[in-house]
């Protein structure tokens, strides 16, 4: 599963598939219940496949599969790997806020300018919101960073569900 970019911190795919999507999607409903290394979830065409609460931690990756139909032969599948919706919403508000408050002191730093007064205080904390906005995209590299595995680990159970390598027990 190698990253086209470095940069991304939510990696997305894309394929297609020779098989009817209803199909596909049967085939994660009927894992839902007949496993237990992953929580699977299904609404209309769209799959979640996640750690259970006990093998989670804060960083813990979830997938969400969008399979969409092409034709009665074939589908295509959309995946995006990222962090719990709790987790991925309060990192893009930490975000919101720094870059706000960038442009909070930038505009005071502008207005000290043109009053022709120090403006050294402000533009030391837009330097400031800088680094913090540089950390944040850190913590986000090494919270993916060592998740690898775990996101190969979710990826190998859609491609054995995909592939029907994974076959569900019978109740």
């Amino acid at each position: 599963m190698p990253a086209t970019n470095d940069i991304v911190l939510r990696p997305r795919f894309k394929m297609k598939l020779s098989t009817n999507n209803q199909s596909v999607l049967k085939d994660f409903e009927a894992l839902k219940a007949n496993q237990s290394e992953f929580i699977v979830t299904r609404l209309d065409n769209h799959v979640f496949i996640k750690f259970p609460k006990e093998k989670q931690t804060f960083w813990s990756p979830q997938l969400h599969l969008e399979i969409d139909e092409i034709d009665d032969n074939s589908s295509v599948v959309h995946g995006l790997f990222g962090p719990n919706p709790t987790v991925w919403t309060m990192f893009m508000f930490f975000h919101f806020i720094v870059a706000s408050l960038f442009i909070a002191f930038s505009i005071w730093a502008y207005t000290n300018w043109i009053l022709k007064e120090s403006f050294a205080l402000q533009v030391g904390l837009m330097l400031l919101m800088v680094v913090i906005w540089i950390a944040l995209y850190f913590a986000g590299s090494i919270g993916k960073a060592s998740n690898v595995n775990e996101m190969g680990a979710l990826n190998n159970f859609m491609n054995g569900v995909i592939n029907k390598r994974i076959i569900p027990r019978s109740s």
